[in-house]
């Protein structure tokens, strides 16, 4: 299986570092959508593949540019939700990464399914500061389900830097660091 990790646009809460990470709900900015614009024709997705997408505004506004004009099968995880990298004990989730609600995601992004048989807390307070043990674990088994998802095609996640790398990490069994980051809108596929 082909998994495409993508990391969403600009975003609004990059603008003014660190005023700007208090900003609730950030979405795109004009520069983002051009980056998702342009992105969208360097990965020509097809109506064989999957694109998954973190439960921000952001994430859900780059995934929906990449899928326009395409019949794709449209999820939502939070296990692909914003995910601090590396993990702080005392971190704390910023209001740029807390996730939309099951409700706000299904009466703005109504195209896009939500990932079922979570736990509650999964969809409240995402996996942003889960202790890294329990991440792996929770990584190990969101994997899999890809693998059910769409063994044949690609699996496009639209996610953010930290959560890539750190599934990366899960992935390859490599220590990451925050140089691996991929840039806005920036992309990188894995054979699992």
């Amino acid at each position: 299986m082909e998994i495409v990790f993508i990391r969403h646009g600009q975003g609004e809460h990059t603008l003014n570092v660190p005023k700007s990470l208090y900003i609730s709900d950030p979405s795109l900015t004009e520069e983002g959508i051009n980056q998702a614009e342009a992105l969208k024709e360097e990965l020509s997705l097809t109506d064989k593949d999957v694109i998954l997408a973190s439960p921000t505004l952001r994430t859900l506004h780059t995934a929906s540019i990449l899928c326009e004009e395409v019949q794709v099968k449209k999820l939502v995880s939070p296990l692909v939700a914003p995910r601090m990298f590396p993990q702080l004990p005392e971190g704390k989730t910023l209001p740029c990464d807390e996730i939309l609600s099951k409700e706000e995601i299904a009466d703005r992004f109504p195209d896009f399914h939500l990932h079922e048989g979570l736990h509650d807390d999964l969809w409240k307070f995402g996996i942003n500061t889960m202790p890294t043990r329990k991440f792996k674990v929770m990584a190990e088994e969101f994997i899999k389900a890809c693998e059910q998802i769409n063994m044949n095609y690609k699996v496009h996640i639209v996610s953010h830097d930290g959560t890539i790398t750190s599934l990366r990490e899960v992935i390859t069994g490599r220590t990451l660091t925050r140089e691996d980051f991929p840039k806005e809108t920036g992309w990188l596929s894995v054979n699992y």
